[in-house]
């Protein structure tokens, strides 16, 4: 597995990484097998996997703490990426909350449950819009210095928000979805992460599973499944979507690979500061992600999957959270 500089603040990761999510929360099957999730991590380990991605509102809670288990006796071979700043309100509804008192609060439970005495890569979840980012940043940066985190990112921001972030105290990176189903930060995200030196993480890289080309009916998903209330899974979109599947099924046979795997190799290709996560909770579909970092695309190939109209349906039911 290849290693990257992920931004210019000295952090090296595996360029491809593995988001821990769906091990325990929203997709289907998610918390019914935690001994596979922790074969799966194991192997990811083995394969030269360094990054592994999780948060605390994953659960919540449990995903960091299947994780830390997991971790256990390999701490000083991966780099542990954590999110904070999504809460629960007493209605039981999301909020945010980026204050530094939050800051603190949640870093100290994510360092309990994780089992380490520091996290490489903490992540503002979502933007807080009553709290300036100056403000949250200040306390990141005060973690920074008190050797509780090593570097921070920020998760769906705005490029002016980066920008401020950024003023701060440098931002590693930034996370957000990135892929053949979603190519928004190539707008204004990346041109701002690569004139400040900041690295990027796409998540949902697979398109929440639907590069794979496996998903061609709700049907198929759990009654539980968030994919389930998701526009571009739902009625004429996924129909419609069916075709950017059928362009990488293509591709994916000319080089005898896997969608999954012509998916990955296309995001690769963007750009050195890119490490994708995609997610699994099973040996072999993480097998498979892996074979991507080896794969290479012709320019001809590039193009034609850039070439891909985009996707039907928004990426959220509720985009006010994101870019911010």
């Amino acid at each position: 597995m290849k290693i990257i500089n992920l931004g210019s603040t000295g952090l090296e990761v595996s360029r491809l990484g593995l988001g821990c999510m769906g091990m325990s929360a929203f997709y289907s099957g998610a918390g019914t097998d935690d001994a596979e999730s922790v074969r799966t991590i194991h192997r990811a380990i083995d394969l030269g996997v360094t990054l592994f991605d999780t948060a605390e509102m994953y659960g919540p809670y449990v995903n960091e703490e299947l994780l830390g288990r997991a971790l256990a006796g390999h701490r000083d071979r991966v780099v542990i990426a954590t999110k904070f700043g999504i809460v629960r309100k007493v209605d039981g509804s999301r909020g945010f909350d980026g204050t530094p008192a939050n800051v603190r609060a949640s870093v100290e439970g994510s360092l309990a449950r994780l089992g380490t005495d520091h996290i490489d890569l903490y992540y503002q979840h979502r933007m807080d819009p009553d709290v300036p980012v100056e403000e949250t940043v200040g306390a990141l940066g005060e973690l920074i210095a008190e050797g509780k985190i090593g570097h921070y990112g920020l998760s769906e921001a705005a490029p002016e928000t980066i920008r401020r972030a950024h003023a701060v105290h440098p931002v590693t990176a930034v996370q957000t979805e990135y892929s053949l189903w979603t190519r928004d930060p190539e707008a204004a995200v990346l041109p701002v992460l690569r004139e400040l030196g900041i690295g990027l993480v796409p998540y949902s890289p697979l398109g929440r599973g639907f590069l794979t080309g496996a998903i061609r009916s709700v049907d198929q998903l759990d009654e539980n499944d968030f994919r389930r209330s998701n526009p571009r899974f739902e009625g004429e979109n996924l129909a419609a979507n069916i075709r950017i599947v059928e362009h990488v099924e293509a591709v994916a046979r000319e080089l005898d690979a896997t969608p999954a795997q012509v998916a990955l190799a296309w995001l690769l290709a963007q750009g050195d500061e890119i490490a994708p996560i995609p997610g699994t909770k099973r040996v072999s579909r993480l097998e498979e992600n892996v074979g991507a970092d080896a794969l290479e695309l012709t320019a001809d190939q590039l193009a034609t999957l850039g070439a891909i109209d985009a996707p039907a349906g928004d990426r959220y039911a509720d985009m006010t959270p994101l870019n911010r």
